[in-house]
């Protein structure tokens, strides 16, 4: 089982989650603040990061920010609130999912399931790199390179570039990429999505205005293509 980092201020939380994953068979790591989880980092190698969204000192978003820069592991933020302000903003963070506290072990376990799946290969995928314009897509390698460069996406990021790319000019729904991507099913999520393309579009230099790559269909969602292949 994944080695799980939780970043949790609550002690009766911490220990609860804590507990509760240990008794599924995960290794768990456990800290208080956002220092002691960023420190813990290195040392402890975690497979996926359980994040809470309102620490005290460096706040769940600062370390978002944090881990980012050095790591792409699974991050999935714990939140008291159900407030779209801090939820989209720790997503434009970095952080592939959220929970909103209260939430039994057995939501917990299905969401690092889901989370965690999105590093395996997508069904039907196919071997070899796919170039598109300066984009190179290998998808039995699980890597993307621009000009070259080799680009470092979030799980969620990855699986989401793989899905439309492998459908050129395809429209999906923001509800089709969240049930896909994310394996979630209700609509209240969409911002999932939204939050995901904007952090892939600043990654792959594909600003909102004049998108290359990731075309906006608006009141819809989005596809994939080369601009000059979608004239």
């Amino acid at each position: 089982m994944p080695r799980v980092l939780l970043i949790e201020d609550d002690p009766s939380v911490r220990e609860g989650v804590g507990l509760g994953l240990r008794r599924r068979g995960h290794e768990v790591r456990a800290a208080d603040t956002g220092e002691a989880g960023l420190a813990l980092m290195g040392a402890f190698r975690p497979e996926l990061v359980l994040l809470d969204l309102m620490l005290p000192g460096i706040n769940g978003v600062q370390v978002c920010r944090r881990i980012r820069e050095t790591s792409q592991v699974p991050i999935i933020m714990l939140t008291a609130r159900g407030d779209d302000f801090d939820i989209v903003v720790g997503l434009e963070a970095g952080a592939d999912d959220y929970i909103v506290k209260p939430a039994r072990t057995e939501v917990i376990e299905a969401r690092i399931k889901a989370v965690l799946r999105r590093l395996g290969p997508p069904s039907g995928s196919r071997p070899g790199v796919e170039q598109h314009g300066d984009l190179a897509i290998d998808r039995s390698g699980l890597t993307v390179a621009k000009n070259g460069e080799r680009l470092a996406l979030a799980p969620s990021e990855l699986k989401l570039l793989l899905h439309l790319s492998a459908s050129p000019e395809q429209v999906f729904s923001r509800q089709q990429l969240l049930e896909y991507v994310w394996e979630h099913s209700y609509h209240a999520d969409a911002r999932l999505v939204d939050a995901c393309v904007r952090r892939l579009r600043h990654k792959l230099e594909d600003p909102a205005a004049a998108p290359r790559y990731i075309q906006t269909v608006r009141g819809f969602g989005y596809r994939f293509g080369p601009l000059a292949a979608l004239r």
